[in-house]
């Protein structure tokens, strides 16, 4: 299919609008239509055999469908495939014939425009020549940084010679903003699109150089902390093999130099209880899960304040009036702690001292208010 198999330009012909796709002459590409006026417009293009103009949106106007959210400047092609799907969208298959320029809006509903084809001044082939083997080199140095361009499209461009058809086919590998896409597709001036591509070219390299170094140096990174922790882990065994596990033994050692410092201060029962599970941790396997669990309850229990005592006089009167203050409802929660809280004080007062030590177990799930309870308490 040819351009100049349809009518002369200037033409009034439907427009696509299209978000995400910036296409070029001589792509074939599936579109996949949900707004009406696309629609519409596609199907006037098939119903009349004429081409259709496919612009892009400009930024930060995606989804919107009037003449003024759209580039001035599209592909002209020709709709080969329509296809109704069950969502309610089209399918089309569209190929791009030319680069065209919208001139002015000729009606709405579907948007048709007033559109002629861009044509590219005279160039100095000398010149352009030197350009593009710049260019051919820009886009070989990418290659080796990147996966946009496979061996086919590489050879393609090596072997065209078709200026501003090397230039199209660049521009729809690389990553380009919508900006700097719509200017290079709109340049008239082949010599000028060239040397602006190379800009850009040049910007996408150092960008996949600096990518390319971060990635190694994450790499080494991780390189280098698996092989120390592999390393650290076979010294382990080493040792565990050779009995001379000193890591191990010098945490038991620390356990049982703390629990001696605080003998005297804690009952015959904690120290017995406590002596008990440092020996019990010294038999374990250290990657057990009990030896974990056993480490933590040890850990716990030797942080206890054991011989220290609150001077603080218990009111029932401060204990009341602090969940109050904390606490809006929660009635049945605070009638049960200040009734616990009651009896002490009551004993206290006759004098009298519990034969045992009494627990407050404050059960339910998260964010009921089980901890800030516990802070009013203690804040009392």
């Amino acid at each position: 299919m040819k351009l100049s198999d349809y009518s002369e330009f200037p033409a009034d012909i439907p427009v696509i609008a299209e978000d995400e796709l910036f296409l070029y002459p001589f792509m074939i590409a599936p579109l996949f239509l949900s707004d009406e006026n696309n629609i519409r417009a596609a199907t006037k293009a098939i119903e009349e055999s004429s081409l259709v103009i496919i612009c892009p949106t400009k930024p930060s106007h995606e989804g919107e469908r009037e003449f003024d959210s759209l580039y001035n400047a599209g592909v002209v092609g020709s709709i080969m495939r329509k296809v109704s799907l069950p969502d309610g969208r089209v399918k089309v298959l569209f190929q791009g014939l030319a680069r065209a320029k919208v001139l002015s809006k000729v009606s709405d509903n579907p948007l048709i425009a007033h559109v002629d084809v861009i044509k590219a001044t005279s160039v100095n082939s000398l010149k352009v020549d030197a350009i593009l083997e710049i260019v051919r080199e820009k886009v070989r140095t990418l290659s080796t940084l990147s996966n946009y361009f496979p061996p086919d499209l590489l050879r393609t461009i090596e072997e065209n010679h078709d200026y501003n058809r090397i230039i199209d086919l660049i521009c729809s590998t690389v990553k380009l903003k919508k900006e700097q896409a719509y200017n290079l597709f709109v340049e008239s001036n082949t010599e000028k699109r060239f040397l602006d591509l190379i800009e850009y070219l040049i910007d996408e390299i150092e960008a996949n150089k600096l990518q390319k170094e971060i990635r190694s140096k994450v790499h080494t990174h991780i390189e280098k902390i698996n092989k120390e922790y592999f390393l650290k882990e076979q010294l382990k065994q080493i040792q565990k093999e050779l009995g001379n596990d000193t890591s191990r033994d010098e945490e038991i050692e620390e356990y049982r130099k703390k629990i001696e410092a605080k003998k005297e201060k804690m009952s015959a029962e904690a120290y017995k209880e406590i002596h008990k599970q440092i020996e019990r941790l010294s038999r374990m396997h250290p990657d057990s899960s009990d030896a974990s669990m056993t480490q933590t309850y040890l850990d716990w229990a030797l942080e206890i304040p054991f011989g220290h005592e609150s001077k603080k006089e218990l009111k029932i009167s401060e204990v009341q009036n602090q969940l109050d203050k904390d606490h809006f409802s929660l009635e049945k929660p605070k009638e049960r702690i200040t009734e616990f809280f009651a009896v002490k004080e009551l004993m206290e007062l006759r004098g009298m001292k519990s034969s045992s030590g009494a627990i407050i177990c404050f059960s339910g799930p998260p964010g009921v208010g089980k901890t800030s309870l516990a802070n009013s308490i203690a804040e009392a």
